[in-house]
């Protein structure tokens, strides 16, 4: 009961409907275990933050970042902030679900563009709270924390608040280092919570072989060292140790320089870039950063990097940002980045 001192809950057309949903699967449920006489196994999912304990997988319920989850039937009507989350949902054929994305940063994959581009825009950042509410979502997929900033009135508990369930990239659940196996079972979990895990363990699957046949391509190379440049001009923003991209690295025969930064990205200093001497720069290409050729004149302009490696020798890899988070692209990143590191394994 609202007492009157604190805001009380947003009854959007969303959280009618997700209360009409409750209660009638609830009442199938009920049916269900009258007709086997309670009597049913449950299976359970295989990453442990995931557990599904009727025969067809709901309800499903989900831990995501320290939010748990129930979901009674899988959602109808998805928003996603961020590129990734779209692309991930659209290569398990779940385009139909979404109603709505926001802040394209990267060119789409040739395969899913079409799909991508049929999907309503909200806006080229993050979208507000109210553009959200205005879509009807029963879910807000984010891809990056950003999408769920409490500052801008976006937080998980606000959603919770309208009735509209919420799940985050794992990527910036501050967890741990990122690895490939993170976007492995991002994909599953993904599978899980819309009834599709068939496809999620096929995607899973096509993606292991692409990785792994790049990195037989390289397997008994010298591990090359590779700096990141994501943007900046006084000091380099760089990715970290945490981040999925230190792994795509290694996968593809290099080592990060800046492996031993605890943290998904981070700011470094270009006397620390001189002093590790990277052989290969992976560029990352993204909307509002500057072009790849703006940041390729600026890294060669600067004379205190004449001497390094990569610049001497003009070594650089592009890669699309997506390509480096948790989603379908990092396999692909994996493949573009070992034939820049390693071009003779695949003359």
């Amino acid at each position: 009961m609202y007492d009157g001192t604190s805001r009380p809950p947003l009854f959007t057309p969303a959280r009618r409907r997700r209360a009409l949903r409750v209660a009638a699967a609830a009442m199938a449920l009920s049916a269900a275990l009258l007709a086997a006489g309670c009597g049913s196994s449950h299976d359970t999912a295989r990453d442990p933050r995931v557990t599904a304990p009727s025969a067809d997988g709901f309800p499903v319920t989900v831990d995501n970042c320290g939010v748990r989850t129930t979901y009674e039937e899988p959602p109808s009507r998805v928003v996603t902030i961020h590129q990734h989350p779209a692309e991930l949902m659209l290569a398990l054929g779940l385009g139909d679900r979404m109603v709505g994305t926001a802040f394209p940063d990267s060119a789409v994959l040739p395969e899913l563009r079409k799909d991508y581009e049929s999907i309503p825009q909200l806006a080229e950042k993050e979208p507000s709270f109210e553009t959200v509410l205005e879509a009807e979502p029963d879910l807000v997929y984010g891809g990056y924390g950003s999408a769920f900033a409490g500052n801008e009135g976006r937080s998980r508990e606000a959603f919770t608040d309208a009735g509209i369930d919420t799940h985050l990239n794992r990527e910036y659940c501050g967890e741990k280092r990122v690895t490939m196996d993170d976007t492995y079972d991002e994909i599953r979990t993904v599978g899980t919570i819309f009834g599709v895990p068939d496809q999620a363990d096929e995607l899973v699957s096509d993606l292991r072989a692409r990785v792994a046949r790049a990195a037989k391509a390289v397997e008994g190379q010298p591990a090359v060292p590779v700096f990141v440049y994501d943007s900046g001009d006084k000091a380099p923003f760089t990715a970290g140790g945490r981040s999925l991209g230190t792994e795509v690295i290694r996968l593809a025969g290099g080592t990060n320089v800046f492996a031993d930064l605890d943290d998904v990205f981070g700011d470094v200093s270009w006397e620390q870039v001189v002093e590790r001497k990277p052989e290969v720069i992976a560029i990352y290409d993204y909307a509002g950063a500057g072009s790849v050729e703006r940041k390729k004149e600026f890294l060669l302009s600067q004379p205190a990097l004449k001497d390094v490696p990569a610049i001497r020798n003009k070594r650089f890899v592009v890669l699309p940002l997506t390509a480096t988070l948790v989603g379908v692209r990092s396999a692909y990143a994996v493949e573009d980045l070992a034939r820049g590191i390693h071009p003779e394994s695949f003359a």
